[in-house]
């Protein structure tokens, strides 16, 4: 396998990026979501981060695309706006590769670089900890559990939360371009 090319994602990555995600909405519980959003879904929300300062990235794997990562907004008032929350999907050929530890660290970088001050992962709790586990070697700690707040395939799914402090986390305030993060 070739190492991984890490670059920020473009509008014209967009339909792998929705081809990357589909399969997670349709079979697994990493998402909450239940109906796979279509190519002009996606590209609107990818829009909107890129047009909002989000760092969004590709990772590409022997010339195509291969996964992806994005930090987002937390939660939409201002006061949040110094804090992101992560997502990474993987093409289901390449996982446990190395590319979803790439891509994360990647984006903890550029996160931090335009001023985001922490980063929380928002993880479905249950019998498969792969995703936390993952979060934890990055350096990530459980901040929290929520019970049965999201209901997919036929069961009640909790959540985690992990935090990961960005740069000098709270001890200095947020870089202006992490402050002005849509709200």
């Amino acid at each position: 396998m070739t190492q991984p090319l890490i670059r920020p994602a473009t509008l014209e990555d967009v339909p792998a990026i929705q081809a990357i995600y589909a399969p997670y909405v349709m079979t697994s519980m990493a998402t909450f979501e239940t109906i796979p959003p279509d190519v002009a879904e996606m590209r609107t929300r990818i829009s909107t981060l890129l047009d909002g300062g989000y760092p969004v990235l590709v990772g590409e794997m022997d010339s195509r695309i291969a996964g992806y990562a994005y930090a987002g907004p937390f939660h939409r008032r201002a006061a949040y706006r110094p804090t992101v929350e992560n997502s990474v999907y993987i093409d289901g050929t390449v996982r446990r590769g190395g590319l979803g530890r790439a891509l994360m660290e990647h984006l903890i970088v550029e996160s931090a670089a335009v001023g985001f001050r922490q980063m929380i992962a928002v993880i479905t709790s249950g019998p498969d900890r792969s995703s936390e586990v993952f979060h934890r070697s990055l350096g990530f700690q459980e901040m929290g559990k929520v019970k049965s707040v999201g209901w997919k395939f036929g069961q009640w799914l909790d959540i985690a939360y992990y935090q990961l402090s960005l740069g000098n986390g709270d001890q200095t305030p947020p870089l202006e371009s992490g402050s002005a993060a849509p709200s």
